[in-house]
């Protein structure tokens, strides 16, 4: 089963505490429960380990119904009870060490929680669903249906909801899968390496099935003719599914029509390609995560990755840890700029374009070193009159070259209002008419940016 034995033991203690208060004779708990536990939750049969054969009987008798229903109380789940003796567990363990099981291999990774999932506005649709499944199993929307481009963060959802699963419903079985796996262990089934086994009746064990790349089941008759089966009789009994896709339901190609029907039934939300904020939040997760300084980046270093790789997360992070490994490892720097996030890359984009290409970054990066400044200051909230007068020029430059909107160059520079660029601009273009200092600072400034 998927709760740990941690979790398995915290459970069975809240339903002793519950039981001693309601049997009137304390040397009765002591004798037949005091030393008793869990050993396995199956489906709905819970197996309880007592000390001896009479107090197996005992308690499947005279107090069966009221132990029954202090389970129910703590887990919500009508459980059946069994009571049985060490030994006998024991022999049933022996005769599982021999039996076939399906997916044995399958594990939800505890690394991938809500927590460490970062929110943006491309996937807290998708975020909040997952929560509120985790949080309301086969209550809301069943099943849950999320859809991306590869690599935006649809797995990392699945294990979050069964982590959550893991920590607040422990009695839950929940099993994480690829649609591969399915398909394997399907063909397994079929062809007899199984015997003894029904997939059908394993399924009615779990609570929670999550799968993903469910586009994978297309053109594959037979194994969609099961998964139908069990996806209906999980709906059905109140189970819940959520499943992970690279497209909508609707644009499934191969994949049966009521497998689609059933599929568009519950709630479907997609994940879109992160903005530039999102993939700097991200980074700085991930800086984090590594215990370095977030000090020690330049904010255009982590505002370039995140625009050079913001189409896929997966990506973002390769190229992030390709930096980190080459600033330790290749080029050791406490201190990481431009010039050594782009060297650490080159391997990963086209370096002569990224430093030919006019950009926002560029135009900034070259106008602060004209002025011997940190881009950062550049972009910041310090208001000297060195700085200010900088910061207006690269945004005259921004707004005059790239033909960008006085919003997005509000955005730049740390999200200013779109009337304070406006009068920065305007500022500079009539200074421009007199200044003979300025207008050779401006020359200058292009032929840099032209190189």
């Amino acid at each position: 089963m998927t709760s740990s034995i941690s979790e398995i033991s915290k459970l069975w203690d809240r339903i002793l505490d519950s039981t001693k208060s309601r049997i009137n004779d304390p040397r009765i708990f002591d004798t037949f429960l005091n030393s008793s536990y869990i050993n396995s939750i199956d489906g709905d049969t819970m197996v309880v380990v007592v000390n001896s054969g009479l107090a197996a009987n005992i308690l499947s008798t005279k107090y069966l119904d009221m132990i029954t229903g202090v389970v129910r109380e703590c887990t919500e789940t009508d459980f059946k009870l069994k009571f049985v003796q060490a030994s006998e567990v024991q022999t049933v363990a022996k005769q599982a060490a021999t039996k076939p099981t399906f997916f044995a291999n399958s594990y939800i990774n505890s690394k991938l929680t809500f927590s460490n999932f970062v929110v943006g506005s491309s996937n807290l649709e998708a975020y909040q669903a997952s929560i509120a499944i985790a949080s309301s199993l086969g209550k809301l929307f069943n099943p849950l249906f999320i859809y991306s481009q590869s690599g935006l963060g649809k797995t990392h959802l699945l294990h979050a909801i069964g982590n959550y699963i893991k920590e607040n419903a422990p009695v839950s079985k929940v099993l994480y899968l690829s649609t591969e796996d399915f398909f394997e262990e399907f063909v397994k089934y079929v062809t007899g390496d199984k015997e003894g086994e029904n997939l059908k009746d394993f399924f009615k064990g779990i609570d929670v099935l999550l799968i993903d790349d469910i586009q994978f089941l297309a053109n594959k008759i037979k194994t969609e003719e099961m998964f139908f089966y069990i996806f209906s009789s999980m709906i059905n009994a109140g189970k819940q599914i959520v499943l992970t896709s690279d497209k909508h339901p609707s644009e499934l190609q191969g994949v049966e029509a009521r497998l689609v029907s059933r599929f568009n039934a519950g709630l479907t939300v997609n994940i879109a390609t992160p903005d530039v904020k999102t993939c700097v939040d991200i980074l700085k997760l991930k800086i984090s995560a590594n215990n370095l300084d977030i000090a020690n980046f330049d904010e255009d270093v982590l505002t370039f990755f995140a625009e050079k790789f913001s189409k896929n997360v997966r990506e973002l992070e390769g190229a992030f840890n390709r930096l980190l490994f080459y600033t330790i490892n290749i080029k050791p720097t406490a201190h990481i700029d431009m010039g050594v996030a782009i060297e650490s890359v080159q391997s990963l984009i086209d370096v002569k374009d990224t430093k030919t290409k006019l950009s926002e970054t560029k135009i900034i990066n070259v106008v602060a070193d004209y002025y011997n400044l940190t881009p950062s200051q550049l972009t910041g909230k310090i208001r000297t009159n060195q700085i200010a007068m900088a910061r207006h020029i690269a945004m005259y430059l921004i707004r005059s070259m790239l033909d960008v909107s006085l919003t997005k160059v509000g955005m730049v520079f740390g999200g200013k209002d779109h009337t304070t660029v406006m009068n920065a601009v305007e500022k500079v273009d009539k200074a421009l008419k007199t200044d003979t200092f300025l207008q050779t600072a401006i020359d200058d400034l292009k032929k840099r940016l032209k190189k």
